[in-house]
């Protein structure tokens, strides 16, 4: 099986046993059990504690792949915790074709925005497991937690770690130090996404804000 973003190989049995898995900063161990021959349910953990519940069904037809996401947290909405997640593989030419909640082209929310800044995003896949983005800054990134360059922004590089499937954690430095930090959440139905922000600014201000976006 391979999981998330940094492509992590392991072998892992149906039965309910805990395996070991390396090289993956978001759990080490992992534990299948299979419900019947087209469910399994998947459980992540980290130092012994369960840090995401993963639901995997496959459709009759063998040709889409519906995994139920849900993370463990403190249950603040606002930081993602207990957030459920659905993401939808698609068979395509023997391959599997991710259906990024995230791409698309998002326009803010006046009715629901305090800082009416009338911003719109644009979030694209790269082709090579990253994204591009553009939306007042631009940057081509991937969710690795590596640092690259941000582009028209008052930064110097951005970080992006994936949480769960709709949930991505950005973190922006100047001069190598932290300078934002953002948590970026779509709803269940992908046609939202809420953006919390914290930072600081060149001047010494404190920036924290909350923007929703409603995808076009």
């Amino acid at each position: 099986m391979i999981s998330g973003e940094k492509h992590v190989a392991f072998t892992a049995s149906a039965s309910g046993k805990q395996t070991a898995v390396a090289g993956n900063p978001l759990f080490d161990q992992i534990e299948l059990r299979r419900v019947n021959r087209r469910h399994v349910v998947v459980t992540e953990k980290k130092d012994g504690l369960v840090v995401a519940t993963l639901d995997d069904q496959l459709s009759k037809d063998g040709e889409e792949l519906t995994i139920a996401t849900r993370s463990q947290g403190d249950g603040d909405a606002n930081l993602g915790g207990q957030n459920d997640g659905v993401t939808v593989w698609k068979r395509s030419a023997g391959a599997r074709r991710l259906r990024d909640p995230f791409a698309g082209e998002w326009t803010e929310e006046m009715s629901r925005t305090l800082m009416r800044q009338g911003m719109v995003l644009k979030i694209e896949p790269d082709g090579r497991g990253g994204v591009r983005f553009s939306g007042g800054f631009r940057y081509d990134a991937r969710p690795d937690g590596r640092q690259y360059d941000l582009q028209n922004s008052r930064n110097d590089t951005v970080q992006l770690s994936l949480v769960n499937a709709r949930t991505v954690d950005e973190i922006d430095r100047r001069d190598g130090q932290v300078t934002e930090k953002a948590r970026y959440i779509v709803s269940a139905d992908g046609r939202r996404m809420t953006m919390t922000d914290e930072g600081t600014l060149p001047a010494g201000q404190h920036l924290a804000e909350t923007l929703v976006f409603r995808k076009q």
